[in-house]
């Protein structure tokens, strides 16, 4: 039983670092802020008239819907109000990221009470009118989020979707070698595979260039109807817990609010003066090291000031403090009678002047101008944001001269690329990737920066290891990690890019779904300004994952993003290598986008010289005459194509058709943005119907071999003139360990399987092309029993190229080069 009491929140302040920096008067000044604060948390979810109680409260004072949450908001305003302390005393360049699941009550109060709140947004002024719009607009439709939102000032951390503070907090501080983010931890988020995994990001942190993170775990001891495992282990299995992840672990538990506010402010003081110490030690010396940076674990009472009990049942101290602390106040008038004393307890009267504006007391206590934590610029990080410096894309060339009939490395060159961006922009660009970027052939980039590695070194990483401390590549085996990291780097002013195998991207589906909200919202918010895209290049691609089996066979992710805003999503799927140089060109100089390329890694044919690549990229969908026959008249067939492989196949269709039947009309259109597909009433991008019509007709057969999952593209053009005569192939789930054409076969996306769709929808055809779609049958047949007998592709289909050069067919003149 003792060791249970020893983890109680209740008592006399426990800490691990001792003092005593408070004088009694500034004690008596900071539990005034608190009491501010926590008024002003419990005032925006109860309250929208009467904001400081000048008459007895009445039911028609409250909100008629509660909504919000209490649980957190007292130990997350304890810890900010605490740091702006050290922030005026060393002049300190600091954000804060709210962890805890809906604690935008603790945010918000923190920023009214700076000034920022009303400087942001004049109606909401610090006086009685200004006060009771802040506390009405407060989970109000036409008003805020219960979160941070992209409209709380000082946030770049959401925490709608939990388990991203700590990464988010570490990519703000790359490259911000002066930046301190302090990072309020939820001991329910701190239950997420998410957060679990990024407590190791302080194995990439050098302190010559980097600012610092310092994580505040809040153990109030209860999630929304749990009890919180960290909470529940002994002090020295925790303790210990996080000396295993290598940070040194400093307590403050309690509930007694004076011996609370001292062993806070000591905690603190001990903590940044750590950080600060080791920045200066490793500076100085031009020696990064890796020392147990600090951290704080705070054990409060969930709901703490709120009352211990109400009829009996237990509140403060437990999850019934979660969210709305009294849910009937309206209908209870003994309940409205203990919320109103409770309120009053913190002493509005006293800590509001008469028109409702903060003491002078409270507002000594905060920082000036963008020392605020709630106006720092970083958490806009459009302010800050400079554009990269770019060579010229151009420069990198694929040479071209036989459309199709040239094979080339289209990852390995763009890395090349890649790496002289990145030598450009040492300071504000890097590159992301869970243990893959060599894998995806783009080790070239280790030539500008190398793999930042904090951990300890062997003789062996030397011989392509690639390891550095002070590195640009950031790679962890954790998609969740990367893509935090990336978030806060560019939220924070920063660009960069992820690279991932395409089949297991699927793990941070949600986390990306959430960004896109956040810069949708963000959209809509007149003050924040553009960061830089969120950039995702998927390769290992469905079509080469073979070898590896059904397992990484998965390209739908294409389908989570699609059906994110048009405002903030683009997809590309550039054909070869010239089109990927264009398109990662134009998506690192984009903003408020999350862009998503999708390229294999592997060697494909070449089509286009840099200048058509261009032409094609900056058009998103075009007609390819080299590869066409119909000389722009009426096609018998359109054979279009989305994806390399996907392209591939479709060119080699073309070809087999055209052995057949040599005077087909064929038309090859290729989509490099998919988003022309869709009409453009629901999308920007998308083709008029005339344009759509110009490309796909209205009234010819359509066989379309996608990338991904063929519904997705009935899905985005089901508003399209002929649509029924559109017939999709793509990846049906079929697959297993295959040869790359025996896992096209399976799903219908191989050159038989199109040229036999081919025929059976051409009219012309149906009836005359028998023999020859028995004959691609048995060509596919035999294919596939050699795959299966030898585990390898037939050499002459494996390496088959375009050799039709100029088949662009003109009125009455026979076949023209072009």
């Amino acid at each position: 039983m003792a060791e249970v009491k020893s983890i109680q929140p209740y008592g006399l302040a426990r800490s691990t670092v001792k003092g005593e920096p408070l004088s009694p008067e500034e004690i008596v000044q900071y539990n005034d802020f608190f009491k501010a604060s926590c008024y002003l948390s419990l005032g925006m979810i109860y309250l929208k008239e009467n904001p400081l109680l000048r008459e007895p409260l009445k039911t028609d004072h409250l909100k008629l819907r509660l909504l919000g949450h209490f649980g957190s908001a007292p130990g997350q305003i304890f810890t900010y109000m605490h740091f702006n302390r050290l922030i005026k005393k060393f002049d300190l360049d600091s954000i804060f990221i709210s962890g805890p699941g809906h604690g935008a009550p603790a945010v918000l109060s923190q920023s009214y009470l700076e000034g920022v709140y009303s400087e942001v947004y004049p109606e909401k002024s610090q006086d009685l009118e200004g006060l009771q719009k802040f506390f009405k607009s407060f989970s109000f439709p036409g008003g805020i989020g219960s979160h941070a939102t992209p409209e709380t000032p000082g946030s770049l951390h959401e925490g709608g979707e939990l388990g991203y503070s700590v990464s988010h907090a570490f990519g703000a501080v790359f490259d911000n070698p002066d930046l301190i983010a302090v990072t309020m931890v939820g001991d329910g988020e701190a239950e997420t595979g998410p957060l679990a995994t990024a407590w190791h990001s302080n194995k990439f942190l050098n302190p010559i260039v980097d600012g610092a993170v310092l994580p505040v775990l809040h153990l109030n001891g209860y999630k929304i109807n749990n009890p919180t495992l960290l909470a529940r282990i002994s002090h020295k299995e925790l303790e210990n817990l996080f000396l295993g992840y290598g940070w040194q672990p400093y307590f403050v538990e309690g509930d007694d609010i004076e011996t609370m506010h001292q062993a806070m402010a000591a905690t603190l003081e001990q903590c940044v003066n750590e950080i600060r110490a080791v920045q200066k030690r490793c500076r100085e010396s031009g020696e990064a090291e890796r020392p147990r940076w600090p951290m704080v674990i705070l054990r409060s009472p969930k709901g703490w000031t709120a009352p211990r009990k109400i009829d009996d049942n237990y509140l403060e101290g437990y999850w019934r403090a979660h969210q709305v602390p009294i849910t009937d106040p309206a209908t209870n008038p003994a309940h409205l009678k203990v919320l109103e004393d409770w309120m009053r307890s913190y002493e509005p009267e006293r800590l509001f002047d008469k028109e409702g504006k903060p003491i002078q007391a409270l507002r000594d206590l905060c920082p000036d101008g963008l020392r605020r934590m709630s106006a720092n610029p970083v958490a806009n990080g459009g302010q800050l944001k400079k554009p990269l410096k770019m060579p010229d894309f151009r420069d990198y060339t694929i040479k071209v001269e036989n459309p199709g009939n040239v094979m080339a490395a289209s990852m390995t060159n763009m890395a090349v690329f890649l790496k002289d961006v990145m030598a450009a922009n040492m300071h504000n660009f890097r590159l992301f990737g869970p243990d893959e970027t060599e894998s995806n052939k783009l080790g070239g980039v280790y030539a500008a920066g190398k793999k930042v590695w904090m951990g300890e070194y062997f003789d062996e990483d030397k011989n392509g290891g690639n390891l550095a401390k002070a590195g640009r590549v950031m790679e962890m085996l954790s998609e969740h990690t990367c893509e935090g990291w990336l978030e806060g780097y560019i939220l924070s002013g920063r660009h960069g890019l992820l690279n991932s195998y395409e089949p297991f991207i699927h793990v941070i589906d949600s986390m990306v779904n959430q960004h896109c909200k956040w810069i949708e919202k963000c959209l809509e918010v007149e003050w924040r300004t553009k960061v830089a895209s969120l950039n995702i290049l998927l390769t290992a691609v469905v079509w080469r994952q073979d070898h590896n089996g059904f397992t990484h066979q998965d390209p739908g992710f294409l389908d989570v993003v699609a059906n994110k805003s048009p405002e903030v999503v683009r997809i590309y799927l550039p054909p070869d290598g010239n089109c990927l140089l264009s398109v990662m060109d134009h998506c690192l100089r984009s903003v408020n986008y999350v862009n998503v390329v999708v390229a294999d890694k592997q060697e494909h044919l070449q089509y286009l010289t840099m200048d058509a690549a261009i032409e094609h990229c900056t058009k998103g969908i075009g007609i390819w005459p080299q590869f066409s026959t119909d000389a722009g008249e009426d096609p018998d067939l359109v054979m279009a194509s989305c994806g390399d492989v996907s392209t591939h196949e479709s060119l080699a269709a073309i070809d087999l058709l055209l052995q057949h039947f040599p005077e087909l009309r064929i038309r090859c259109v290729n989509c490099v943005d998919l988003f022309k597909l869709i009409h453009p009433s629901d999308h920007p991008h998308g083709l008029t119907d005339t344009e759509w019509t110009s490309l796909f007709t209205d009234d010819t057969p359509v066989i379309f071999n996608f990338h991904s999952y063929p519904w997705m593209v009935h899905r985005l053009t089901y508003k399209r003139p002929g649509s029924r005569n559109l017939h999709v192939r793509g990846y049906k789930e079929k697959g297993n360990i295959d040869t790359p054409l025996e896992l096209a076969i399976r799903n219908q996306t191989d050159r038989f399987s199109l040229a036999i769709d081919a025929i059976d929808w051409m009219p012309k055809l149906r009836n005359r092309g028998t023999a020859a779609r028995e004959a691609l049958l048995n060509a596919q047949i035999e294919a596939r029993n050699q795959a299966f007998e030898t585990g390898l592709d037939p050499e002459f289909l494996k390496n088959w190229t375009w050799k039709r050069n100029g088949m662009w067919r003109k009125t009455g003149d026979g076949l023209a080069s072009r």
